[in-house]
Formats: C-alpha cells, sequence, structure tokens
C-alpha cells in the first residue's frame, strides 16, 4: 500500500474512533427524547461525520474505507433499533395508563348508579311510609263513621221499641167485643213480641259489632300514636321497684315472683311457690340465671299438652309446670300488676334456627279480657306481631278484631288475636311437618311471622316475664 493511501485510512480511522464515542453517547440518551429530537441528532452526527473527513477523501468516495461505512450503519443501526424499543415501551405505558383510566371510569359510574339507586329506596321508602300512615288515618276515620253509625242505628231500635210498648199499653178490651177481636188482638200481641224479639237479638248483634269496631279503633289510633310519636314515657318506678325486691316477701313468707326469690338467694331453676302481692299463692317455674330470675308463662316443646283450650282453662292454666303449660291469665294478671315487667319471647324452628325479642309488658284484668299492652325495647329479626291494647279471645269468648271471624275457633288454641294473620303461640303443634306442612301451619299450627322471608313452623316457644328493672 503506497504511503499516501497508508496515511488515508489512518486518518479516516482516527476520525471514525472520535465520531464512535459521540454515537455511543446518542444511544444511551436516545430513550429521554422524543422521535423529532432523535432525527435531529442522527442528522447532526452524520453531517459531523462528513466534515471530519478529508477534502481529497470526499473527492475520492469511492475509495473510501469499508469500516466507516460499518461504524455508520452500525450507529444507525442501533440508532433505529432504541428507537423502536422506545416506541414499544411508549406504546405499553399508553395502554395501562388508558386501562386504569377506564377502570376509573367505570367506578365512578358503578358509585353514581348505587347512589342514584340508594337516593331512589330512600325516596320510596319515605312514600310508603307517608302512604301507610294516610291508609291509617283513614281507616280510622272510617272505624269512627261506622261507630257513629252503628250508635245511630242503636237508638233508632231503642226509639222503635219504646213506640211498641206505647201501643202495647194503648188498647183495651171491652166486654161487649166479639171473640174474634180478642183473637186479633192477641195475634197482634203475639206478632209484636216476635218482632220484639228479632229487635233485641238485632240489638245484641249491633252491640257486638259495636264493641268489636271500638276495640279495632282502639287499637288503629295506638298503631298511629306509636309512629307518629316514637319516644315513650317511662314513669319513674325503678327506686320503688328497687325497694319493693328487697322487702322481706308476704306474711306468709313467700316471694312476690321469681326474681324475689333469686334475690332470697335461690340460684336453682325448677319449681316454686310464689304469692303476688293482694294475691293467693300458686306454683310457678322459675329460671334462673346468673342476672336474676325469670317467671315462665308458657312453654311448648313435645306437643305432649293441647292448648286447644276454652276460657276458662286459659283464666285458671293448664299443662304440667315440668312439661308444656300455660300459667294462666289470672296469674299472670297478678305479676303484672305489682310493677313494670318484660316479656321475652324465644322460639326456635325445625331447622334449629333460635330468636328471640323483648316487649314492655302489661296485662289488664278479666274485665278487659285480659288486653295486652307492649313495647317492643329489643331489635330482632322477628316482627312486632301482638298488637297493643288488643283482648284475649278463645274458640268460646270471641273477642278478636276481626269483624266476621272468630279467630280462636279458625287457628284453634286461645290467644291474643287481632286479624288472625300474625302470630299464634297456642296452635297446634305441628308432629309430622313434613306431610301438607304447609296446609297445616296455614291453618292451625303455631307461628310467629318473622320480618325476611316466609313464616316457618314452630318447634320450641318460650314466654316468660321479670321486673323491668332487672333487665336493664
Amino acid at each position: 500500500m503506497p504511503p499516501a493511501a497508508h496515511s488515508r485510512d489512518s486518518e479516516a480511522r482516527g476520525h471514525s474512533a472520535a465520531t464512535q464515542p459521540l454515537i455511543d453517547q446518542t444511544l444511551s440518551r436516545h430513550t429521554k427524547m422524543k422521535t423529532p429530537q432523535l432525527l435531529i441528532v442522527l442528522v447532526t452526527i452524520l453531517v459531523h461525520a462528513a466534515a471530519g473527513f478529508p477534502t481529497e477523501r470526499r473527492g475520492r468516495e469511492k475509495h473510501a474505507s469499508w469500516d466507516d461505512v460499518n461504524v455508520v450503519a452500525h450507529g444507525l443501526l442501533q440508532l433505529g433499533q432504541g428507537l423502536k424499543e422506545h416506541v414499544d415501551k411508549t406504546k405499553v405505558q399508553m395502554r395501562d395508563v388508558n386501562a386504569k383510566l377506564k377502570a376509573f371510569n367505570g367506578s365512578l359510574v358503578e358509585l353514581e348508579r348505587r347512589q342514584q339507586e340508594q337516593d331512589e329506596a330512600l325516596k320510596s321508602r319515605q312514600e310508603e311510609a307517608e302512604v301507610r300512615e294516610r291508609k291509617t288515618s283513614e281507616l280510622a276515620e272510617e272505624a269512627m263513621v261506622k261507630v257513629e253509625a252503628v250508635k245511630k242505628e242503636t237508638e233508632d231500635i231503642h226509639s222503635r221499641m219504646e213506640r211498641l210498648e206505647e201501643v202495647l199499653k194503648g188498647p183495651t178490651l171491652d166486654d161487649n167485643d166479639h171473640d174474634h177481636t180478642g183473637v186479633s188482638f192477641i195475634q197482634f200481641v203475639a206478632a209484636q213480641n216476635k218482632r220484639i224479639d228479632q229487635l233485641v237479638e238485632k240489638i245484641k248483634q249491633q252491640q257486638d259489632k259495636l264493641e268489636k269496631q271500638s276495640v279495632h279503633l282502639q287499637a288503629l289510633q295506638s298503631k298511629v300514636s306509636h309512629k307518629r310519636v316514637k319516644s315513650h314515657r317511662r314513669r319513674d318506678e325503678e327506686t320503688v321497684l328497687r325497694g319493693a325486691a328487697e322487702q322481706t316477701p308476704t306474711e306468709a313468707g313467700l316471694a312476690r315472683d321469681c326474681h324475689n326469690l333469686f334475690v332470697q338467694g335461690q340460684k336453682v331453676s325448677g319449681v316454686y311457690t310464689i304469692q303476688p302481692e293482694n294475691s293467693q299463692p300458686f306454683s310457678v317455674f322459675c329460671e334462673m340465671t346468673s342476672e336474676g330470675g325469670w317467671t315462665i308463662i308458657q312453654r311448648r316443646h313435645d306437643g305432649s299438652q293441647s292448648f286447644n283450650q276454652q276460657w276458662d282453662d286459659y283464666k285458671k292454666g293448664f299443662g304440667s309446670l315440668n312439661g308444656e303449660f300455660w300459667l294462666g291469665l289470672d296469674k299472670i294478671h297478678s305479676l303484672s300488676k305489682q310493677g313494670r315487667y318484660v316479656l321475652q319471647v324465644e322460639l326456635s324452628d325445625n331447622e334449629g334456627q333460635q330468636q328471640e325479642v323483648r316487649y314492655q309488658f302489661h296485662l289488664d284484668g278479666e274485665q278487659e279480657n285480659f288486653a295486652l299492652h307492649l313495647g317492643q325495647e329489643s331489635p330482632s329479626g322477628l316482627q312486632e306481631n301482638i298488637a297493643r291494647g288488643v283482648p284475649f279471645s278463645t274458640v268460646d269468648r270471641d273477642n278478636d278484631l276481626a269483624a266476621d271471624i272468630n279467630c280462636a275457633e279458625l287457628l284453634s288454641g286461645g290467644w291474643w288475636f287481632s286479624n288472625c294473620g300474625d302470630s299464634n303461640l297456642n296452635g297446634k303443634y305441628p308432629r309430622r311437618p313434613s306431610v301438607n306442612r304447609r296446609h297445616l301451619f296455614g291453618k292451625q299450627a303455631m307461628f310467629w311471622t318473622r320480618k325476611q322471608g316466609p313464616a316457618r313452623p314452630l318447634k320450641t316457644t318460650l314466654l316468660k316475664i321479670a321486673p323491668a328493672s332487672t333487665q336493664q
């Protein structure tokens, strides 16, 4: 190789070596630049490389060294590959950002939908409450109109009877009257007597309806008051009740109830004799807990005792205190009138589910047909299925609120029936729940409606009471 050519090759390699660091530096920073900037850098590199060659070398490009061409080509290839990787990476990042934005937008839409559903549900509940309150008021007004109509009809019947009595007192028979006149008068009197008997029977029916309408009206007024006034006034008797619980029992040395026995030191559940104030002694079953004593007033668990009894049986009580029993309305009333009590209802069904609910409790005497007064204290999955102020009813003493139906005859047993549909814990015990369960349950089996889901046949029931001051 001539010395001049060798010199030119050495010089070219020197320029290539000087250009290579600039290319590498540009490639190391290409990921930080945008595509237009990289193109500008690429043109600058090419111009710099061209300017590095001698003038005479540019005049003879056909004799250029392949090493210079390879270096530039290699640099351009690396730069293109870097640009491609940068573009691919940018696309992936943009897809991730777009996916996150879509997910965020979806979450916002879902939140807006839920908020709208909650607003609509709240509005619907408010409208339903207003409709129920309006219907209740209309029912109360309708009941008042019916009561007034019945009263007016009764007064009309009494007026007719008075006129008939005047007519009967008016006519008298003379000695000169013929026999057929006497016979006609006797027939007239007999017809009037029959008419009077019919009127008297109709009056009795109207009075019965009037009494039922009055009880129904009282129940409706109680419901309206309960909806409008959520806070209940409570008498301040706690101090008095605590003092009475620590007093010496009755003169015969007997406790007033099971909790009084607990205070005296009795801690074992079983049958005891108690004597409420102004009452005769009688036996009860006491359930002793760590907090106090409960007096059991009803218990069912195996169907060994029939609860399809009449008024006198429910009044006195029946069954075995160690098994299934009803304590008796007279005895429950004698306990209730001593002060404020709570009633706890404990239920279980055939699937083993257990539920309970607690009420403020008071029971009137027989003059008010043992009317029941309740105020719910504890929330539960059970509905409040005993209407306030409803009298006790049996098959031979129809005191329910249903106008033309005897609920005790339809459902069996004795209970505080309102309209035959909410509860009856004294119905028939479901001995074979798997055979036509729905028919048996819907007619005469003991039941209690739940807040959610269909009502189920019950397996066990327990009703017990205790002083209110011990359960606060």
